[in-house]
């Protein structure tokens, strides 16, 4: 490892988070910019009922953009919730920094209790962007231990045409069959290029023994406290409760961080008729998904 001890990194408590920082999607699915900012309130609303109607608050957060979704943030900070920001610019295939050489003071002016990244990187793919993509990540990795601060690194690992190939054209297959050992490479490279993550924000998988083995990686050499949380894709309530149950109650996870699957249908309803819509609905069918998941995950997590 570089820069950091081994004792300092690493996040293992409990942690359900409503990820919501999307930008160039939400824009697409909401259809009119100036409606993003209320789209990311109703859902923070929807949140916060979830809470009063008995989501842990000690174990709940948010993952929030501050070109969207600034109040929200703030409010989260101020009412004692975790707190996560990205750091990317945003739908890229190339992770690049949003702020440029600024992200240093970014990151301390928002004071977010973790700094998210997203990532494509496929250890078969594009060798020059994975090494340009890997040097930006360093950077940012040991900025963040040197200032003390921790790191939530979602990882995706789009096919490639061959890989594609070798199963048939099915995606379904590709993440069934390729995936899984495709995330373990990439994890490998980059903790051996110094990306030292806290957490790993890990695409949805079916294989308990998959999941069972991509926590063991990220715990790898002495990185003890190394965590995973699993991710939601816009994927139905079934899919995605099939992925909770696959990590839940492993050493190395501790939850999830889900965004569209929760919050989808009320947006879409905001954006159809903003002004007319059944605000009190949509704040409730977010609060109870996102319950819903929590469930999901404490229910999978106690061995029967």
């Amino acid at each position: 490892m570089s820069k950091i001890g081994l004792n300092e990194l690493g996040y293992d408590q409990r942690l359900y988070m409503l990820a919501f920082d999307h930008r160039g999607s939400f824009e697409k699915m909401v259809g009119d910019v100036e409606l993003v900012p209320g789209a990311k309130t109703l859902i923070w609303e929807g949140f916060l009922r979830a809470v009063e109607e008995g989501a842990p608050k000690e174990f709940a957060g948010v993952l929030v953009d501050a070109k969207y979704g600034p109040d929200v943030a703030r409010a989260a900070k101020a009412g004692g919730y975790k707190l996560a920001m990205p750091a990317e610019k945003s739908g890229q295939n190339e992770f690049d920094f949003e702020d440029g050489e600024q992200f240093g003071e970014k990151i301390e002016e928002w004071d977010p209790d973790f700094t998210k990244v997203l990532v494509r990187y496929n250890p078969e793919g594009d060798r020059e962007m994975n090494e340009r993509q890997t040097a930006r990540l360093l950077r940012l990795s040991e900025w963040l231990h040197e200032h003390h601060r921790k790191f939530l690194f979602e990882l995706l690992v789009p096919a490639e045409p061959a890989q594609l190939e070798r199963v048939g054209g099915s995606a379904e297959r590709y993440d069934v069959e390729l995936r899984p050992q495709l995330m373990m490479e990439t994890i490998l490279q980059l903790q051996n290029a110094g990306v030292e993550p806290d957490i790993w924000k890990i695409e949805g998988i079916s294989d308990r023994e998959a999941c069972a083995e991509i926590a063991t990686l990220a715990r790898r050499e002495g990185r003890d406290r190394v965590s995973c949380v699993v991710l939601g894709r816009g994927a139905s309530d079934e899919k995605v409760d099939e992925w909770l149950r696959a990590g839940a109650g492993l050493d190395g996870y501790i939850g999830f961080a889900i965004g569209r699957s929760i919050f989808a249908e009320a947006v879409k309803a905001y954006a159809a008729d903003p002004a007319g819509f059944d605000r009190e609905a949509a704040i409730e069918d977010i609060a109870r998904r996102y319950l819903r998941f929590i469930e999901v995950y404490e229910g999978a997590s106690v061995p029967a």
